[in-house]
């Protein structure tokens, strides 16, 4: 539809006029979609980073994450020690206290003073609210609340030594960054994973966001930043009607009249590219109205699961209220990267729907059986349709919660954040089956060892995308050694 762009443009910034009628004019695809780039290309900075003694095994990422802070006692890291000891005290057992822990100071970062921060030292064990039991032939042991994931446990490979610094939700920009809300914000790991990545479709986003961001403080989690907004996600909605936020064209113009729109915008768009060949943010604008003009049918496509047949909907659980949006979540998931897309960030639940202070088994029982059946549904899906080999599923939260009681506000039932130690999970390309790395404590307070910062889950990520994370330096912008993190190898095939 429209003709070849120059592709010499790219620094200099016309003048606030033209550039807020370029930005402004039209359907507003520009807010939308300069979350995508259509370059099919590897840029030279990728090409440099990938890692020559590993191909790439993981062609696309599916990145699950349950926002609020799930309790990895109560899910994937039971401790029998917590309904031994409930009700005593730290001090008042036989191991040690976990709050005198170096780790706990190392690993413990709060934003207000320390003195008047009372989180994450709550000294009296609360036992744990469900029971647990082996499963598969790894014998890997979970909690009661997954019983259709328990089927597929030979399949997973538990990470329970997580950590994280910041014990508040600011966390669930930090997993997706890397970074502690003091300190300067960096493109999220969907950025830094599809960052010169070429794309598998030209009319479809190479990073798509599903349920995000969960809240207006968390745009960081999705978002690119210096990497230039060609690389920040894309949210996307379930509805086929209307899948992309100003995406459709006014309801009384016609498919021809939008054509010849498009065709202005881009002609505009080509004469200031002349004038200013150096403007590399008018360039991603020029690409962007493309793409945005071809994605305005495939993107309703790819969305709609009415052609998937009952036994799908089903295996997903969308023919029950109670799981019906976390699977067509994941199920749209699975049509995106059999369509090419690289990177989907899935959000099941709303933001801090896991988060727990209070009623702790109320609310984990309901919300374990919300997610449950669509992630196992998800990968025995990409079993049966032979895309497990080449696509590597990501589930996490932003950080554990307390082995000991929260009693701010008199709680009676809950446990509060918990940054020293938690725990993820990894199936599909390039990582082990049936296989749990790293543990923590009898209590499940501190990841031992030196357990996993978030950006290790990072690195390892790239890595099984062939990517070399310490070779993606962006000039001006060199990142300190913890931002790259380290490859858990010992996961990996």
């Amino acid at each position: 539809m429209f003709p070849r762009r120059n592709n010499s443009v790219g620094a200099c910034r016309p003048s606030k006029s033209r550039r807020a009628f370029l930005a402004d004019h039209g359907l507003g695809f520009t807010g939308l979609v300069l979350g995508s780039m259509l370059s099919t290309e590897r840029s030279v900075l990728a090409n440099a980073a990938f890692d020559a003694s590993r191909a790439a095994v993981a062609k696309s990422v599916i990145w699950i994450f349950l926002s609020g802070g799930y309790s990895h006692l109560e899910t994937f890291d039971p401790k029998p020690a917590l309904n031994r000891y409930a009700g005593l005290t730290f001090d008042k057992t036989p191991f040690e206290n976990p709050v005198n822990s170096p780790l706990h100071r190392k690993r413990f970062r709060s934003v207000p003073a320390e003195e008047i921060n009372v989180r994450d030292v709550y000294p009296t064990i609360y036992p744990m609210q469900i029971g647990f039991r082996k499963h598969g032939e790894s014998g890997i042991e979970i909690t009661d609340w997954w019983p259709n994931l328990s089927k597929c446990v030979d399949d997973l490979c538990f990470v329970r030594n997580m950590w994280t610094t910041d014990n508040d939700h600011a966390a669930e920009n930090q997993i997706h960054t890397g970074r502690h809300r003091l300190d300067e914000t960096q493109p999220s790991i969907g950025s830094w994973a599809t960052y010169g990545l070429g794309s598998f479709n030209d009319n479809l986003p190479k990073y798509v966001v599903l349920g995000g961001p969960t809240h207006s403080n968390t745009r960081q989690s999705i978002d690119s930043y210096y990497l230039g907004p060609q690389h920040s996600g894309v949210p996307i909605a379930l509805d086929p009607k209307n899948p992309l936020p100003f995406g459709q064209r006014f309801g009384e113009q016609s498919a021809i009249e939008q054509a010849q729109e498009f065709e202005l915008i881009h002609r505009l768009n080509g004469l200031t590219a002349l004038e200013y060949p150096e403007d590399a943010e008018l360039s991603a604008r020029i690409r962007a109205y493309e793409l945005a003009y071809r994605m305005q049918s495939a993107v309703p496509s790819a969305v709609n699961v009415n052609n998937e047949t009952e036994a799908t909907r089903r295996l997903y659980g969308l023919d029950n209220e109670s799981t019906k949006i976390a699977g067509e979540r994941l199920l749209v998931a699975r049509r995106l990267i059999e369509e090419g897309v690289r990177f989907v960030q899935v959000f099941p639940s709303a933001y801090g729907t896991w988060d727990s202070h209070q009623k702790l088994k109320e609310n984990h029982s309901r919300l374990c059986q919300s997610v449950d059946l669509p992630t196992a549904g998800l990968l025995l899906d990409l079993k049966q349709r032979g895309l497990m080999d080449d696509t590597l599923v990501v589930f996490c939260t932003e950080f554990g919660r307390t082995p000991g009681l929260e009693r701010r506000g008199g709680g009676i039932d809950g446990r509060d954040h918990h940054p020293n130690g938690f725990t993820i999970w990894l199936a599909g390309a390039g990582v082990k089956k049936g296989f749990v790395h790293g543990e923590t404590d009898e209590l499940g307070y501190h990841a031992l060892g030196s357990g996993h910062y978030v950006t290790d889950l990072h690195a390892t990520v790239l890595h099984l995308m062939g990517i070399n994370s310490r070779l993606l330096e962006v000039p001006g912008r060199r990142r300190l050694d913890i931002d790259h993190g380290n490859v858990m190898t010992e996961c990996l095939t």
